[in-house]
């Protein structure tokens, strides 16, 4: 990990992680960003190779704001981390966005400017926002959006495995003079995947395991009033949608959605809305 200190007055003292994945992926654009941000403030720039580096760096960041340059995992890691350092207000963060655009959904989602240029100036002289945080009981943070969705059952492995090698070319031949004689009929069409959920919102039950449900979503800082957006999509009625503080669903082992990053399988989890929790520097005005 390497550090750099430019001078300059009255400027912010800012610490600039770099995300090892961003230098590999655009060197230019981290070069350019970097630039930007030593000539207009006290940088140290960190170059950490490993998310034990990154911590550490956070960790040590004393009185100055932390600006990190990456992708959306880079912008969760950070995020996660101030979390657990359990500030009374977590330090505003800064994010340069630099990856593929299917890695930057969540920071222009959540208003951060495209091109190194002008997300560098953000961090230089934008506003801080104040934004919501979805904290589970394991401690893991969401960002943007949770999504619980129903996965395809896989098919069973080794079907067939007891047949002779002779037995199965007669099936392949029967079945071959078969689709001569007649055409086979259409497929009918595969049933969408479901799951068996209990879902509470603030304690009132909306949906329980004799009702199956297609996907659940959560989506955090939906208004002003610390609530997040709860949608529970059914294959043959229509969505249940509420806003709640707190959100625990349960059922059978299930796989979730936490902005890009996928967790479990658990049988039971629990979210709850932090308002306010983190600050993002995005563009004044």
């Amino acid at each position: 990990m390497s550090a750099a200190q430019p001078s300059g007055n009255g400027a912010p003292h800012l610490l600039v992680v770099i995300d090892p994945v961003a230098r590999r992926t655009d060197g230019e654009s981290v070069r350019i960003a970097k630039d930007v941000l030593s000539a207009g403030s006290h940088a140290k720039i960190c170059l950490p190779d490993s998310p034990g580096e990154f911590a550490r760096a956070l960790s040590r960041r004393g009185g100055r704001r932390p600006v990190v340059i990456g992708d959306d995992r880079a912008l969760r890691r950070a995020v996660s981390l101030l979390h657990r350092e359990r500030e009374p207000a977590m330090s505003a963060l800064s994010l340069i966005p630099v990856g593929a655009s299917d890695a930057l959904e969540l920071a222009h989602s959540l208003g951060v400017p495209n091109g190194a240029v002008a997300a560098a100036r953000t961090a230089l002289d934008g506003a801080v926002r104040r934004l919501d945080l979805l904290v589970d009981d394991s401690d893991g943070v969401v960002l943007g959006a949770l999504r619980i969705p129903a996965l395809s059952g896989a098919p069973g492995a080794g079907a067939g495995a007891g047949r002779s090698e002779v037995s199965s070319v007669w099936d392949t031949c029967r079945s071959l003079v078969r689709a001569l004689v007649r055409p086979a009929p259409p497929e009918p069409p595969a049933a969408p995947p479901t799951h068996r959920l209990r879902v509470e919102a603030d304690g009132v039950v909306l949906n329980d395991l004799d009702r199956p449900v297609a996907s659940v979503t959560v989506t955090s800082g939906c208004g002003d009033d610390g609530l997040a957006a709860v949608t529970i999509d059914a294959p043959d009625t229509a969505p249940v949608t509420t806003e709640a503080k707190a959100v625990t669903v349960s059922g059978a082992d299930f796989r979730y959605r936490a902005d890009i990053q996928v967790a479990g399988p658990v049988r039971t989890r629990t979210w709850t809305v932090r308002a306010g929790a983190w600050g993002l520097m995005l563009p004044a005005g």
